[in-house]
């Protein structure tokens, strides 16, 4: 039965994808490690539902750039003083990395260098959108994955699609990871959760006439400075319907002109994803299922080789 699990976990995937990862990798070596990231993700989302929404956004923000190697996690160093964590899309926005340390040091203690930290993020956003759903998005990540040496804050910018991007600009990026046009418009629903700071839409959709609706525009003039600086950057909900659930209330809300960025509404502006948006919004199970898979698909990403990866003892810090 473990074989086949294999088996169908892959068949999800990309053809060749699959880079050696198993379900149940960890079971003979760590078998509490995926008990144990659950368990941090769980206090961590108690505490603050928006940590859940920072993990699974990291692991977009990882397995876009270098692949889904933790190469996001790395701290600067005097040899590397600018890690991707540092890059624009990234700084200050992405947040999430405490859970992430706090999973690490318990599967230390338990079973010391075995889980990747790569391994770690998976895990982690897989636990994030099964908690912020209430329990609706559920799918298992085939794991062994190894942590990668190289984190560059340009790198940010050349494979992570941006909020002001427009629709070919999205499709081409997430084709360029082996990812379709569905997927990314799926991927998206993850809008449903988080914050956003002001500077992300400010000057794209309120300092120039734009197609957000009326009601939202004026809500966001209130909130937001006309002109975010570093010094003044608050953040708002990205949905104000359902701002702490993981649901298919995004679509909904890019129907009725209510999302912060271009690349939200950019959704609308061909037949194929529009349709897509219209199916999301309407049935939440089928959503629901295809955001599951499609997490699954992402976190498989460009899987480091053992001549090029690690495990690393501290995820902020290659070996």
């Amino acid at each position: 039965m473990a074989k086949l699990a294999i088996l169908i976990s892959c068949a999800m995937l990309l053809a060749a994808a699959c880079h050696g990862l198993e379900m149940g990798y960890y079971r003979s070596t760590c078998p509490k490690a995926e008990a144990l990231v659950r368990a941090e993700v769980k206090k961590a989302v108690r505490a603050d539902a928006g940590s859940g929404a920072g993990i699974i956004r990291m692991l977009f923000h990882d397995c876009f750039v270098e692949g889904c190697d933790a190469s996001v996690l790395l701290d600067p160093t005097p040899a590397n003083p600018q890690p991707e964590k540092l890059g624009a899309p990234n700084n200050p926005s992405l947040r999430g990395f405490e859970v992430i340390d706090a999973a690490k040091a318990a599967l230390e203690r338990a079973c010391p260098g075995v889980v990747s930290c790569a391994d770690v993020v998976a895990f982690a956003a897989r636990d994030a959108s099964y908690l912020l759903s209430h329990a609706r998005v559920s799918f298992h990540v085939p794991a062994g994955r190894l942590d990668g040496r190289r984190s560059i804050a340009n790198d940010t910018l050349l494979f992570l699609p941006g909020p002001t991007s427009n629709l070919s600009t999205l499709v081409s990026g997430f084709a360029a990871k082996g990812l379709s046009a569905e997927d990314m418009v799926v991927l998206s629903g993850a809008h449903s959760i988080g914050r956003s700071h002001c500077s992300s839409f400010v000057p794209d959709r309120l300092a120039t006439q734009s197609d957000i609706g009326a009601p939202l525009a004026s809500l966001l003039r209130r909130r937001c400075p006309a002109s975010p600086t570093a010094a003044n950057d608050p953040t708002v909900v990205q949905d104000f319907v359902t701002p702490r659930k993981l649901d298919n209330q995004f679509y909904k809300n890019v129907l009725a002109r209510r999302v912060l960025f271009t690349s939200d509404a950019a959704l609308l502006s061909s037949q194929d994803t529009g349709r897509m948006v219209r199916a999301n919004a309407r049935f939440l199970a089928s959503w629901e299922k295809k955001f599951a898979k499609a997490m699954v698909k992402m976190a498989n990403i460009e899987i480091k080789g053992s001549g090029v990866g690690e495990i690393r003892k501290n995820c902020r810090l290659v070996n």
